[in-house]
């Protein structure tokens, strides 16, 4: 079964004001391109090429239209009209991924590395994958957990004592289940649909595979704040620079018309 994809693109980006006053934050500049391109470029790396972009508003629906219409992918937009976290995407989407499994990705989340290990895993052995990627600051993020004989046990919300480094970053391979589990969510105390929570059920099912990826290994940002976009272009300039190789380019990877 295929993998359908489907990336974050709302939200309003408070924490990057004045930037997002009048433009979306998966527009703004990371080096020498817009922030989606990189997701998008991802999602063509793992070999989707049907793509749900879900956004805040119509305008940024005609925006994105216009910036992607030379990229050789099939494109479909949902505007999400009150941001209320990240498994809503599954609500948002049920139409669109219909019989197919999904890859869920945030549209403010730049990845770099060799992303080999997780192409394989999802097209010869399982249909779930979560990474796990180390950092210094896991308080931040949704972590790992592990139990006593190094399995995977849950996935705990920006714990106060981290259970371990291993952040889950802004991408997730889920089956076509995870609509029925999305749709069993509750609102979190923050007013959210959790992620976090849809993981855990696929965990108790002992059906989620996870990855776990060294910093040496793989680069990510979280372009959240004004900091994490300085970061990450000077990151892509450097590589761009010294390799000669284009980082997020959604033009590489084309599909047959």
């Amino acid at each position: 079964m295929k993998y359908k994809g489907i990336i974050l693109a709302g939200g309003n980006g408070t924490r990057l004001y004045p930037l997002t006053t009048s433009v979306s934050k998966q527009l703004l500049p990371v080096y020498d391109k817009p922030m989606i391109h990189y997701s998008v470029a991802q999602m063509l790396e793992f070999g989707i090429d049907e793509i749900l972009i879900i956004t805040s508003s119509y305008e940024n629906v005609t925006l994105y239209s216009k910036l992607l219409s030379d990229v050789n992918a099939y494109f479909t937009y949902v505007v999400q009209n009150n941001p209320c976290g990240i498994a809503n995407a599954f609500h948002l989407g049920e139409h669109f991924i219909g019989e197919d499994n999904v890859c869920l990705m945030l549209g403010d989340n730049i990845f770099y590395g060799n992303f080999s290990l997780v192409a394989d895993t999802i097209k010869n052995t399982t249909h779930n994958l979560i990474l796990g990627i180390e950092v210094s600051n896991p308080k931040s993020y949704g972590v790992m957990s592990f139990n006593e004989k190094c399995a995977l046990e849950k996935i705990v919300e920006k714990p106060e004592i981290p259970p371990s480094n291993y952040a889950v970053p802004g991408v997730y391979f889920f089956d076509n289940t995870v609509i029925d589990k999305a749709k069993k969510l509750i609102l979190s105390k923050r007013g959210e649909y959790e992620i976090t929570d849809v993981i855990n059920q696929y965990i108790d099912e002992e059906k989620m595979c996870h990855i776990l990826m060294h910093s040496e290994s793989v680069t990510w940002f979280d372009c959240g704040q004004i900091d994490d976009l300085l970061e990450a272009s000077n990151f892509i300039a450097a590589v761009q620079k010294r390799t000669g190789k284009i980082v997020g380019d959604v033009y590489a990877k084309r599909i047959k018309q």
